[in-house]
């Protein structure tokens, strides 16, 4: 059996350098020595998240289970793989378990985390809370695999993105070997891992890269999978979780293509008006309000979204990952009418800016700049395809930060992030009212030097928070934002990460709370 410890081990030799070759060298060498029945949940723990899906465990849950563990960490590791992956296992079975859930949670990760040494405890907590960075996430681990069992690169990576689940795929590599993974082809109504886009400056530079290409709005959306044989339609999210039943209008419309077996791939969103008619796409709704419908269980608030697709990967009987992209757009309009997502072909970068304009008009985030040569690679964020959005980026003010867990203990590391209330709408004339939080995009330095220069402008704190004078400006960039009731202000950023602080700025030319609502959509 093999120590957690070694995974630990392996993932902080990943992180400590840059090079590639160094990086497959400590992956595979882990993985080639595992037990056939260690392999799928360390590699799901190498890609960062669980063979499980959600557990169940975030900042919070985390955080308790710290303050309970009352001793100091384990001195000698003795954690195994397996018995790791059985605790996520238990954690995972109570997701949704109702009362006492979370005092059992709670239970659970005390335990667990009062028998790992610091180096383990900290890759846990890093898979808990999503930020395991290590720069060896699924492709790399992809690469692992193959050399660990001496296997062609292109094999598993093909059965990785017809199976859409590489720790399985991993297993059946150590277990069947070339063979196995060759039977592993598509499925209608099994889902393929998506194909995943760079991203690019503008469209000029898109286009610079990929050449002559089919340039189509970008939605604001939830990605959606839907796979149909006969009246059976099946919906899956971007992780390819089922949603089937929250989405009647898709399935209906899936129902409605003249087809009997289909695999298309699209975004499920929500419209002011009618959703794909005649009379074309309406104005779509705010991401926030189509992913609370999308995130309920019940096909009441689901009814009421439609869909676009963008790309067809099936159609009765025929797989099409491996044919261009120009001959599956072809296919995609003949199948799924005006629900195919609005495109222009073109090389010139005036017209592709002119149809990114006209994207954002019609109240997208932007658009796709994609080769027309290219072929569906599921699982892969390639160059073929390019996603050009709007960068927003606003001036805000950090009001307090909170002590950072695991790699980042001992650092101030998640800021609360405030804009200038400048006519005293939502308190006092100059104050300052908070619109979020965030801890991206901080590099060990950055974070060194906020925990001293805070520290220095503190005026209380808490255990988990420490409060500061309102002098330090930061610029942040952003994706857009939302409605909230979180905040007085009644806004909250999307997707926060931190540029850059702005010593040339004070914090009363900080943007206001009128700017940041006016991004609202």
């Amino acid at each position: 059996m093999t120590r957690f410890a070694a995974v630990a081990a392996t993932s902080a030799a990943v992180a400590a350098t840059r090079s590639r070759t160094a990086k497959l060298t400590a992956l595979s060498e882990l993985l080639a020595a595992l037990e056939p029945d260690e392999v799928a949940p360390t590699v799901a723990w190498l890609s960062g998240g669980a063979r499980q899906g959600r557990i169940g465990v975030g900042w919070a849950t985390v955080a308790d289970a710290e303050r309970d563990l009352g001793a100091e960490p384990a001195g000698a590791p003795t954690l195994t793989v397996g018995e790791v992956d059985a605790a996520f296992d238990r954690l995972a079975a109570l997701v949704g378990a109702g009362t006492g859930s979370n005092a059992a949670r709670r239970a659970e990760l005390t335990a667990l985390l009062r028998r790992a040494t610091p180096p383990e405890a900290d890759l846990l907590w890093r898979l808990f809370v999503g930020e395991l960075r290590h720069g060896a996430l699924e492709g790399l681990v992809t690469d692992a695999v193959a050399r660990a069992e001496g296997l062609p690169l292109a094999s598993v990576r093909r059965a990785a993105m017809l199976a859409g689940d590489l720790p399985t795929v991993a297993a059946l590599a150590r277990t069947g070997g070339a063979e196995a993974l060759d039977r592993v082809g598509l499925t209608v109504g099994r889902p393929v891992s998506p194909m995943l886009a760079a991203t690019a400056a503008d469209v000029g530079a898109a286009l610079a890269e990929v050449g002559r290409a089919s340039v189509e709005w970008k939605l604001d959306g939830a990605r959606v999978q839907a796979h149909r044989r006969g009246d059976d339609v099946r919906l899956y999210t971007r992780n390819l979780n089922e949603v089937t039943g929250r989405l009647p209008g898709i399935v209906a419309l899936v129902r409605s293509f003249p087809a009997r077996a289909l695999v298309l791939d699209g975004e499920a969103i929500g419209h002011h008006g009618p959703g794909t008619g005649d009379d074309g796409p309406a104005r779509p709704s705010a991401f926030q309000e189509t992913m609370a419908r999308f995130g309920t269980r019940t096909g009441d608030a689901g009814a009421a979204l439609g869909a676009r697709f963008f790309d067809v990967l099936h159609v009765d009987g025929t797989d099409l990952l491996d044919a261009p992209l120009v001959e599956r757009r072809a296919e995609l309009e003949r199948v799924t009418g005006v629900a195919a997502i609005p495109q222009v072909t073109t090389d010139d970068p005036d017209v592709g800016a002119a149809f990114l304009a006209e994207s954002l008009a019609a109240g997208h985030e932007g658009v796709m700049v994609k080769a027309l040569d290219s072929p569906y690679q599921a699982g892969r964020r390639g160059k073929a395809w390019r996603k050009v959005k709007p960068v927003r980026t606003l001036d805000l003010v950090v009001l307090a930060a909170e002590w950072g867990h695991g790699r980042r203990q001992g650092w101030l590391s998640n800021l609360h992030l405030g804009a200038l209330d400048a006519d005293g709408t939502y308190g006092e004339p100059g104050g300052f009212v908070m619109v979020g939080k965030t801890f991206k995009g901080l590099t060990d330095a950055l974070l060194a030097w906020q925990t001293e220069a805070l520290q220095a402008l503190e005026t209380r704190r808490t255990p988990a928070t420490v409060w500061v004078r309102p002098a330090l400006v930061v610029e942040i960039a952003l994706d857009g934002v939302q409605r909230s009731t979180r905040y007085p202000g009644g806004v909250a950023l999307r997707f926060a990460r931190v540029r850059r602080y702005r010593d040339d700025k004070d914090p009363g030319r900080a943007d206001t709370i009128a700017t940041v609502r006016a991004l609202l959509p």
